[in-house]
């Protein structure tokens, strides 16, 4: 699996004209899955990225996590993390098929929520729109091979 977290002061995600979900101060989960990862990566990855201390303590120091700096998440599918790039025309043979990601997109969901996080997504597979103001900009980029 792999995420790009994204800090924000707000991120919301538009579907047909319509809000699906918001956040005000958070993390916007860009959520990609490849075809072989499994349930414990998705509950590892959840709690690496509920758990991540990045939000500004009162020295200004990047030492709060979300919990502590009363943040939301608004996670949206992303298969696209996954394209091979070899070649001027992307392809995306190592994301996961509807079948696969779908179980794990929403495992990753109620992992985030059973550690007291409060959630908003878009819609999988659905063509989103999605606006984010990033803040700082603090954008880290997970990798469940490398955590």
């Amino acid at each position: 699996m792999r995420a790009v977290v994204t800090r924000v002061s707000s991120a919301s995600v538009e579907i047909d004209g319509n809000i699906k979900g918001e956040i005000g101060k958070g993390f916007l989960v860009l959520l990609g899955i490849r075809h072989d990862d499994t349930e414990n990566e998705a509950k590892k990855l959840a709690a690496k990225i509920c758990n991540l201390r990045v939000f500004s303590d009162d020295d200004g120091k990047m030492n709060l996590s979300l919990d502590a700096a009363g943040g939301g998440i608004l996670v949206i599918s992303q298969f696209t993390l996954f394209a091979d790039v070899k070649s001027r025309r992307p392809g995306f043979t190592e994301a996961a098929r509807p079948d696969t990601a779908i179980p794990l997109y929403t495992l990753f969901i109620e992992e985030c929520r059973n550690l007291g996080h409060n959630v908003e997504t878009g819609e999988f597979g659905a063509m989103m729109n999605v606006a984010s103001v990033n803040d700082g900009p603090v954008t880290i980029v997970f990798d469940t091979d490398f955590i």
